[in-house]
């Protein structure tokens, strides 16, 4: 019948059907009973009836009406209404007189031209030309996990699967193995072991399935230099001409190329020893064994993130005196130092993601190369977000900053993206194996552009010059209305608690954006219907920053007025929304689709 059934809600109406007969057959009669309990929804029907005169048929002309009055298609044309026609309508009497019965209009309802998300934005859309640090860019954490940070298994599938859903940013902590075989585990844990050698195989061969853009392997290098030649023997040999060895044009950049210009390669991000410039002068030297130490600070401001720290080697700078703020903490204590050694055959795979050591901003933005990248633990990024925000965003509009979670968070558990993705962090990297609501907007961000793991920041976020701070938004943006009417739910998943089909469904509509436009909202209880629960409720949201707007449909089942139980969500960026009605389709916790489970809302923004 072209139309997707839930088991649960079938064999519930199948029930009420034949209960009391007290046989377990139906006829046709019944047949046709159940699928109208099913399928012929009365919202869609009310709408169907508006638009259809002698609410029958629909002619191409009242078609077309529908579509540019109520789905906002305003170039839409008769043409339009005929392919519809063709692809929806069921019954080929009809369809050869060019009309549409409520049949044909029940599918083109529930089909992918009436999804919220906007078609155009499945594919690559964006303009891919411009420098990478321009792009938020779809990041892993601890990739290799697939559980949690202590004793949990390392897996290759951890590799895969980040890549299969867009992931660009891959991470792999290397390790002394035996045999002189580096090994990938999270270090002084009792997470299992994975050789560096089997990761780079499964990284050559999911690592443009997705997409084509470029992938960036951020090394945490704990190898000795013999085992890190090892690891550059693995990098060339089985990676071949996908791995970046030298820059585009064979000279210093002054800007990151483009995701366009790198698009089929792969970027090392790691320590690097001296500058872009004396590595382009080696190419093609032998520097098999050759070995520099240098000395590394330790910083023990975060102590809870030391295990996913990733000092740079110290550049020495010239003396000067500074004036110190009243403003400013106390004088820290003596720094500690430790000792760092790196085969050059490594560090002159680092090309345009070497990693330096975040100082202050005002010392970047004096001495930090394009080409030269800041890995920033959460406490120290939140702190910075709340104290120099707009110093943040003129940071991230010159150079690319990873963000990554805790060391605490040995369970696995995720922070919220969205606070780095407000002031540009191009890298904010996720346990992509926890699901939960910052995976929710991790995959919901990422969705967009086609899924190819790249997003052009907006322009605010790209301006070298650029006043925005995320905190104080008011009257400096241009704000957008957006209107949502939740009309219904249909075959919405049912209650843990439930012998049969129901639930008490309750919808939260989330906000996920700059401070001040961080908002819920929620309809009432429908008691005891899953199948086919109805709102009629309107909400109304003044979004201050669109661009970075993400918006969250969350369905629970309202257990008692303290306790709701998840049963589906969907999120989505604001500006991928298309106006009008549509259906929302509904994902699990662990991001599968919950088919045909969907929300039916009319959607309108200025």
């Amino acid at each position: 019948m072209q139309l997707g059934f839930d088991y649960i809600h079938v064999k519930y109406v199948f029930k009420k059907t034949t209960e009391q007969r007290k046989i377990r057959t139906i006829n046709i009669e019944d047949f046709i009973a159940i699928y109208r309990t099913l399928a012929h929804r009365n919202e869609i029907q009310e709408l169907f009836f508006s638009y259809s005169p002698n609410h029958k048929i629909l002619t191409e002309v009242n078609l077309l009406e529908f579509l540019k009055k109520e789905q906002f298609e305003t170039e839409a044309t008769e043409a339009t209404a005929s392919e519809l026609i063709m692809k929806y309508e069921p019954i080929e009497e009809v369809k050869k007189l060019n009309q549409m019965t409520f049949e044909g209009f029940l599918r083109y309802m529930c089909s992918i031209d009436c999804a919220i998300f906007k078609h155009e934005h499945r594919t690559v859309y964006q303009d891919m030309s411009y420098p990478l640090c321009d792009y938020f860019i779809s990041s892993s954490h601890n990739t290799y996990l697939i559980s949690d940070q202590l004793i949990g298994p390392s897996h290759l599938w951890g590799y895969s699967s980040a890549l299969l859903k867009g992931c660009r940013c891959l991470e792999i902590d290397c390790w002394d193995g035996p045999q002189n075989e580096p090994i990938v585990y999270h270090g002084h844990t009792l997470t299992s072991k994975i050789t560096f050698a089997s990761v780079i195989q499964v990284v050559e061969k999911y690592a443009f399935v997705a997409s084509d853009y470029p992938i960036v392997l951020s090394l945490e290098n704990h190898c000795s230099p013999k085992q890190q030649e090892v690891m550059a023997d693995y990098l060339e040999k089985i990676l071949g001409d996908k791995l970046l060895t030298t820059t585009i044009d064979e000279t210093v950049p002054t800007e990151l190329p483009s995701p366009e210009a790198l698009k089929f390669k792969i970027l090392i991000k790691n320590k690097k020893v001296g500058t872009l410039q004396d590595t382009i002068l080696r190419r093609g030297l032998d520097t098999h064994g050759e070995v520099v130490e240098f000395e590394e600070e330790v910083d023990q401001s975060e102590d809870e993130e030391a295990a996913e720290s990733k000092p740079t080697p110290k550049t020495p700078q010239p003396k000067r005196k500074t004036v110190e703020k009243k403003s400013s903490s106390p004088p820290r204590k003596k720094p500690k130092v430790k000792k760092i050694k790196l085969a050059l055959e490594l560090s002159d795979l680092v090309i345009y993601t070497k990693s330096e050591k975040f100082v202050s901003f005002e010392n970047q933005r004096a001495n930090q190369h394009c080409y030269e990248n800041n890995s920033i633990g959460e406490l120290k990024a939140r702190k910075l977000v709340k104290q120099s925000a707009n110093e943040f965003v003129l940071h991230t509009a010159r150079f690319i900053a990873r963000i990554y979670p805790k060391g605490t968070r040995t369970n696995s558990s995720n922070y919220n993206p969205q606070e780095f993705w407000n002031v540009g962090c191009q890298m904010v990297a996720l346990n992509f194996q926890t699901p939960g609501q910052q995976m929710d907007l991790q995959n919901a961000k990422f969705v967009d552009n086609g899924g190819c793991g790249y997003l052009l920041k907006p322009e605010f976020l790209r301006d070298h010059y650029s006043k925005f701070n995320p905190h104080s938004v008011i009257g400096n943006q241009n704000p957008t209305t957006l209107s949502i009417k939740l009309i219904s739910g249909y075959q919405l998943p049912p209650s843990n608690l439930s012998r049969s089909n129901k639930a008490d469904p309750i919808v939260q509509i989330e906000i996920h954006g700059v401070p001040e436009d961080q908002v819920k909202q929620q309809t009432c209880v429908v008691r005891n219907n899953a199948l086919c629960p109805r709102w009629n409720e309107t909400f109304t949201f003044t979004i201050q920053v669109p661009e970075l707007a993400l918006v969250r449909f969350c369905v629970e089942d309202q257990i008692s007025l303290v306790s709701n139980e998840f049963l589906g969500q969907y999120t989505l960026p604001l500006l991928s929304m298309n106006k009008g009605y549509r259906h929302v389709p509904l994902y699990s916790k662990l991001g599968d689709r919950l088919d045909p489970a969907s929300l039916f809302v009319y959607i309108w923004y200025y």
